[in-house]
């Protein structure tokens, strides 16, 4: 090795890096030398806000109606099978799943179900009132 060899220079520290204090015991302690937006320190407040909890009200239950269309559907089918006015209850238990389905909390399934269920009811009394209306003379 040559003697001539140059030590390392090192430079001074540019402005915006603040000389460490005796009193900065640890690294990476704020120094307050960053004060820019996205840098500067964020203030550590204590909550004192306090919220009075109170228990809501119980809400009232809710109407249903795809259960009572359900009911309503299958008597009317059973109904339908042994005379033939027993569409009055199918178009009841129709109503009542057209309002089921019409309400968000009701059970789709169910009132799909009864439905068709009294569609199919009113179809089957249709087809009895039919079938009995050609059996012989209504009127005398």
């Amino acid at each position: 090795m040559s003697d001539e060899q140059e030590s390392p220079r090192v430079e001074a520290p540019s402005e915006d890096v603040a000389p460490v204090s005796a009193d900065s015991a640890l690294p990476g302690e704020h120094r307050g030398g960053f004060h820019r937006p996205m840098t500067e320190p964020v203030p550590i407040t204590e909550s004192t806000h306090v919220v009075d909890v109170q228990w809501a009200p119980v809400a009232a239950p809710l109407p249903r109606s795809a259960a009572w269309a359900l009911t309503f559907a299958i008597l009317g089918l059973i109904v339908s099978f042994l005379v033939g006015w027993g569409f009055l209850i199918g178009l009841v238990g129709a109503g009542l799943a057209i309002v089921a389905l019409r309400r968000p909390w009701e059970s789709r399934g169910a009132a799909i179900w009864a439905l068709c269920l009294s569609l199919l009811s009113v179809l089957y009394s249709a087809g009895w009132l039919w079938w009995a209306s050609t059996q012989g003379p209504l009127f005398g």
